[in-house]
């Protein structure tokens, strides 16, 4: 019986399932009335539980009196909130706007980014120290996803020691399911926890999409800003090592179109672990976007991902890009701006290695929020962009931001931006000459580089 199994889950902290057979009592859709298609109502309604439940009462002594009473007390209550609602002042068209996201308080860099006396550090280790400085200061901070307990500390070894150091009521492993992963989210943060959970790959996003976009990303909206989702997703990202189709996906773009989340993408440690931390004070849910080719600097060019680790409330707050690299805008000399983020920071500065003081790097860091401010002045200043992605180039972010970029720099502007990103094909292919072939390199942009400089 119910009554057995809920005694095991009290007693032994297991989860059960329960297979109950529960009558349709009413109408299974507004538009669809349930006496035009259904013939079982009459034995419906003699499976309805709650007579059931009363009569079950009244059979261990309760008074009908006592519970006629109940229940005329709950309709009144019902008419009367209704009354109140339908009495309640309509909104104003200006409210529409209130409450997409909830304050946060880091509005400002702060702290030492590079600290004298230490050594460069893998881009991974910075978010496993950003973490560990965070756990040590914070009993309600949880992680938890695939693997990230304390046998294998994360397929990255982004998670290593963490379970030994804070116990494993703290640091756990999941069962594979990214709903729950990211759906657990918000009754974590609703009981005052701040949960940081990983989905192993972006290509495991898909199945927990559902609850990022109808209950994470909507949940302050839709309560007035009551209850903001807290909580960080880390998503390890972009194609490394010939991972194949099912190991290398980017997807910015589906996340950038599920408005009420925040998403960084940053392209070195000291980011990493500035933004992590911003992540945790902001009382929003926060993705984070950590490309797997640039955790150890593996991938020739991209040494610089390795970075100094920044002081232990070393912060950056969200939707501030970093400036690169500079270029003088002159009219002897041609230049441009890449827009970019992530490993295109990399393709970006190694092409530009080919053209000295003529292409400025905005790295974006977060793609929402956007600083766009940074982005228009730096187009202003040269009035030619490249927006450089890891995705398909059609259909994307990069494409939109392009757009977004033409229009508000139209007057400025000495020729089209370009958008250079992925071949648009429907996945990345595990062959590693294929794999190159799809994705942009230093080649393909400086390729970009010069065809619009020369326009």
């Amino acid at each position: 019986t119910l009554q057995e199994v809920i005694a095991l889950i009290r007693k032994e902290r297991r989860p059960f399932l329960v297979h109950a057979k529960v009558p349709l009592l009413n109408h299974h859709t507004s538009g669809v009335r349930k006496e035009w298609y259904r013939g079982d109502l009459v034995d419906s309604q003699k499976r309805d539980p709650f007579p059931k439940f009363r009569n079950r009462l009244i059979a261990s002594g309760f008074d009908p009196a006592e519970l006629t009473q109940i229940e005329k007390a709950a309709i009144l209550k019902v008419e009367e909130d209704y009354k109140k609602a339908t009495a309640a002042a309509d909104p104003l068209p200006e409210d529409l706007f209130s409450h997409e996201f909830a304050a946060t308080p880091v509005t400002e860099e702060k702290g030492i980014r590079e600290p004298k006396g230490k050594e460069r550090t893998m881009m991974v280790d910075s978010a496993l120290f950003a973490i560990r400085e965070l756990m040590a200061k914070h009993p309600e901070c949880l992680l938890y996803g695939q693997d990230v307990g304390s046998r294998l500390g994360g397929v990255f070894r982004e998670a290593a020691t963490l379970a030994q150091t804070y116990g494993d009521h703290r640091v756990f492993n999941t069962p594979i399911q990214e709903a729950f992963i990211i759906g657990s989210t918000v009754g974590m943060s609703a009981v005052g926890c701040k949960p940081i959970v990983e989905v192993q790959f972006a290509d495991y996003m898909w199945p927990g999409l559902n609850q990022l976009f109808t209950e994470v990303s909507r949940s302050c909206y839709l309560s007035n800003g009551k209850w903001p989702v807290s909580c960080i997703i880390r998503v390890p990202i972009g194609a490394y090592g010939s991972g194949g189709p099912y190991h290398s996906s980017s997807l910015e773009s589906v996340l950038a179109n599920i408005r009420g989340i925040k998403i960084c993408y940053p392209s070195t440690g000291a980011d990493l672990k500035g933004l992590m931390k911003a992540a945790y004070y902001d009382p929003n849910p926060v993705v984070m976007l950590e490309h797997k080719g640039l955790y150890w600097s593996k991938i020739k060019g991209t040494e610089e991902a390795k970075t100094i680790d920044p002081d232990e409330d070393y912060i950056i707050p969200l939707g501030k890009a970093r400036i690169v690299q500079t270029a003088e805008a002159s009219k002897e000399k041609q230049s441009l701006t890449i827009i970019t983020y992530g490993m295109g920071v990399y393709w970006a500065k190694n092409a530009a290695k080919n053209f000295v003081g003529q292409v400025e790097i905005i790295d974006l860091r977060t793609i929402n929020p956007l600083d766009e401010e940074t982005i228009l002045n730096s187009v202003k200043k040269h009035g030619k962009c490249i927006v450089l992605t890891e995705e398909p180039y059609n259909n994307g972010f990069a494409q939109a931001l392009a757009g977004r970029i033409s229009k508000k720099c139209f007057v400025y502007l000495d020729a089209p931006v370009e958008v250079v990103g992925s071949e648009n094909l429907p996945a990345i292919p595990l062959n590693s000459i294929l794999e190159e072939t799809m994705l942009p390199n230093a080649t393909k942009v400086a390729k970009a580089i010069n065809d619009l400089l020369a326009y």
